[in-house]
């Protein structure tokens, strides 16, 4: 089936692929409206049911040859099959890149957590954060080797590689100098081998609160086809520093006690000391927070989505934030400073490119 990427033609088109199946789920095909969409080419409908078991339904579409379908496909099997809450997969046509999935709801933990800090309710984020980091264990637990793609060093290099191209070079405009050049790549050479240091185990790579839905059995887990088997702290850190909702250093650290306590008593392979993984957890999350950072710019000057460097200023804090701690990262925020990456500067570099909408620190 040859489905044109044109988006009017492909909602066109996913309308006429849902069609025959109306009857069979009771779907309102009238009602067709945006559930979500993300930083990809995906796009998601929900759909109103009558009759059956389900009042609605999401439609995935995933234009070929941009996006597959395949191995969201696959990771939805692997996490079923370690007790996560994942949408079940009622119809697909690979070809097309369309898929009818069973309906998580509209209530993101990102909505419901920040509801939480303006509502006080602290027992309400804790509850729903050990529910996220029960899930994670679970999922850990599944891991096997040549399931899924490796996150090795080619890898994480790959995504490092976006910081200084995208986020340095086009949305800052600057040029690094041979010296600057040197201390970045000391830096990366640094992150990548304590990052391949670490045990492997299956890595949602996206394991936030815009990707876990507010459910019974909660939480339900969305956006996973990206996954991969690598360090063992990826998906911890991806939880605790977000992209779109940030937590003291104090809360921060009692959340990973509890994942660590949790995946030592499940018998993961973490490190006896807690010390150890929480510096395992943040030179992870350096990486992560570099390659995000990578993503934004090119999300935003690439893809024309200027949203998402409105949250630029966060991941400066959390990369400032930890190579303030380690002497061998002092060169990076020298760096840092020489460039003057800093969330004051970024943020009014946004207002530029129209991307500046205010957030929470």
């Amino acid at each position: 089936m040859i489905v044109p990427d044109s988006p009017d033609l492909r909602l066109d088109a996913l309308r006429a692929w849902l069609a025959p199946l109306a009857p069979q789920f009771g779907l309102e095909l009238a009602t067709i409206e945006p559930a979500s969409a993300d930083a990809s080419f995906r796009r998601y409908f929900r759909v109103a049911c009558t009759g059956g078991p389900h009042r609605s339904l999401i439609v995935m579409d995933a234009p070929p040859p941009h996006e597959t379908t395949e191995p969201f496909i696959a990771v939805a099997k692997l996490m079923a099959q370690a007790g996560l809450h994942v949408p079940e997969i009622l119809a697909h046509d690979t070809a097309a890149g369309f898929m009818l999935l069973t309906d998580l709801g509209n209530t993101t933990y990102l909505s419901a957590l920040q509801a939480t800090r303006y509502q006080d309710d602290d027992a309400y984020a804790d509850t729903l954060m050990r529910l996220a980091i029960d899930a994670l264990v679970r999922w850990q637990l599944a891991s096997r080797p040549q399931l899924l793609p490796p996150y090795d060093e080619a890898t994480l290099r790959q995504e490092l590689a976006l910081f200084p191209r995208w986020f340095i070079g086009r949305h800052c405009e600057r040029s690094l100098t041979s010296t600057q050049s040197e201390t970045l790549h000391a830096a990366f050479n640094q992150i990548v081998k304590a990052n391949l240091a670490q045990p492997r185990v299956f890595v949602h790579r996206d394991y936030m609160p815009r990707n876990l839905m507010v459910c019974e059995p909660g939480p339900g887990v969305l956006d996973f086809q990206d996954a991969r088997f690598g360090p063992i702290s990826y998906d911890v850190v991806s939880l605790m520093r977000d992209a779109f909702i940030s937590w003291n250093e104090e809360r921060t650290l009692d959340w990973t006690i509890y994942y660590w306590k949790r995946a030592r008593a499940a018998g993961l392979p973490v490190s006896d000391d807690l010390g150890s993984f929480w510096c395992d957890f943040e030179w992870m999350g350096l990486q992560r927070h570099l390659k995000v950072l990578g993503i934004f710019a090119r999300i935003c000057h690439r893809d024309r989505k200027p949203q998402y460097l409105s949250d630029a200023g966060r991941f400066l804090i959390y990369v400032r934030s930890v190579a303030g701690r380690y002497d061998a990262l002092h060169p990076l925020l020298k760096l840092f400073d020489e460039l003057k990456l800093d969330a004051l500067s970024i943020r009014e570099s946004l207002y530029i490119h129209g991307a500046y909408t205010p957030y929470a620190s």
